[in-house]
Formats: structure tokens, C-alpha cells, sequence
């Protein structure tokens, strides 16, 4: 008599993943993509904030190269650029005893450069020294 073997439609251990496994395994690839997300919207944010810096300190270095040479009266200035980038330039009479430079012949400089990032107030300050002329 020949033996008469049965086959199993759906053997014991079963091939492929489970429903849970699938759920676990959708639920990691999220945190993932999230966390991938955040990263690289930081890394966004953080060049725009350096874009912003270096052109604060371009327009701080041509307010001061516009103002080399200033009256001994001095220069009290302000203004706006398109871009939402407020400048300002100040000047004080700066006194060396023993020099025989007279008053008023140097002065110290201060440009301000300040803008707003987002819900920070940002802003780049210069000092230098620059000759005065008289009146």
C-alpha cells in the first residue's frame, strides 16, 4: 500500500509579518521621518540666520566706509533698508591729552545695524575711530 501524504494548506509557522509588526514598524519609520524633518527645518532656520547676520555686518561696514571722514560737529544718522534692516550711526568727540590734536579733531563712531527674526530683535554693532574736518 502506498502511503498517502497530506499537505498542509497553511503550515505552523507561518511566513511574513504580523499586523502588530506592521503597526510597530510604520509607527518607527514616523518618529523617524519626524525627527529627520526637524533637523533639517533647523539647519533651514540656522542659514537664514546667518544670511541675515552677514548682511547686518555688510551694511554696518558700508554705513562706516560712507562715513570716513565726519564735520567736528559730528553725525547723528538713522535709516530703514527695503528689508526691514534698521541702521544707525552716532559720533563722540574722542580727547587724547598730550596729543596736540585739537578737540574734535577724532572721533569714536558707532554704527548700529538691528532687525527682526522672527520673534527675536537681532542686531550688529561696529565701533572705530575717523577723522573730523573742520566746518
Amino acid at each position: 500500500m502506498a502511503s498517502i501524504k497530506s499537505h498542509q494548506a497553511h503550515p505552523a509557522g507561518q511566513g511574513g509579518f504580523s499586523l502588530l509588526e506592521m503597526v510597530v514598524a510604520i509607527a518607527i519609520l514616523a518618529l523617524s521621518l519626524g525627527a529627520l524633518y526637524q533637523a533639517v527645518s533647523g539647519a533651514t532656520r540656522n542659514v537664514r540666520t546667518g544670511e541675515k547676520y552677514a548682511y547686518g555686518v555688510e551694511l554696518a561696514r558700508s554705513v562706516l566706509a560712507d562715513n570716513n571722514l565726519i564735520s567736528t560737529d559730528g553725525v547723528s544718522k538713522r535709516g530703514e533698508t527695503q528689508g526691514g534692516f534698521n541702521w544707525q550711526v552716532l559720533s563722540s568727540p574722542v580727547t587724547l591729552p598730550q596729543t596736540g590734536l585739537p578737540r574734535g579733531a577724532l572721533h569714536q563712531l558707532e554704527v548700529t545695524v538691528s532687525w527682526q527674526d522672527g520673534q527675536k530683535q537681532r542686531q550688529v554693532v561696529l565701533h572705530s575711530v575717523v577723522g573730523a574736518y573742520g566746518k
